[in-house]
């Protein structure tokens, strides 16, 4: 098996999980009008298996460590809210719409981070990433303040949420992702060629 065998595996998970989020979020704003505890256990499957995929991808061989940097306090941070949500699905609302949105936030705020170090390492799509990044910390602040007390509407928010966030995560996998595999050999030999000039500058130094 390839080096990068399990990181590969671990992407896939990651874009569909991430596109799972995006469909519920739209089901959740098509059709408002769930239970409290149908949507607190939705979310807290997801959110568990979203926080143990996080957790994995933190672990991963990614070239440019910039699209799972800051995901193993935020996977940790999920898998914990998963498990509370799960045991109390049905009084948790409030605790949902803060305890997501925070979390929401908070990823997107990272994600401001990402698409600007993307941006340094000449990555043509950041500002992709920056666009949705900045959307999920307006819609997960519009969940933690919650504008509208009426059930379905925070649904609607709540679903606007889980779309915007399962978008910024599916397009920072996508352009901000790669392994040594993916380079090109041009790529790969210039890189070995700065590597060289690098050990014999330093070398040469120390033989001074």
């Amino acid at each position: 098996m390839k080096p990068t065998t399990p990181f590969k595996a671990t992407k896939t998970i990651y874009l569909i999980i991430s596109a799972a989020f995006c469909i519920i979020g739209l089901i959740f704003i098509i059709h408002p009008a769930f239970s409290a505890a149908v949507i607190g256990t939705l979310c807290g499957i997801f959110l568990i298996a979203f926080g143990a995929v996080k957790i994995v991808g933190y672990f991963s061989k990614d070239m440019f460590r910039l699209a799972f940097q800051f995901d193993l306090a935020l996977g940790i941070l999920l898998l914990a809210l998963g498990v509370i949500i799960i045991i109390r699905p049905d009084g948790m609302m409030n605790l949902l719409c803060i305890a997501l949105g925070i979390s929401v936030l908070i990823d997107g705020l990272f994600k401001i981070q990402t698409a600007i170090d993307s941006k340094r390492f000449g990555l043509p799509r950041w500002w992709l990433i920056m666009i949705f990044a900045v959307l999920t910390c307006i819609h997960g602040t519009m969940l933690v303040f919650r504008p509208a007390e009426s059930a379905a509407i925070l649904t609607v928010i709540l679903g606007m949420s889980l779309l915007f966030e399962g978008i910024l995560n599916f397009i920072t996998v996508l352009t901000a992702v790669k392994t040594v595999n993916d380079q090109s050999p041009g790529i790969i030999e210039t890189e070995a060629i700065v590597e060289d000039i690098t050990n014999e500058h330093t070398e040469g130094k120390e033989a001074e």
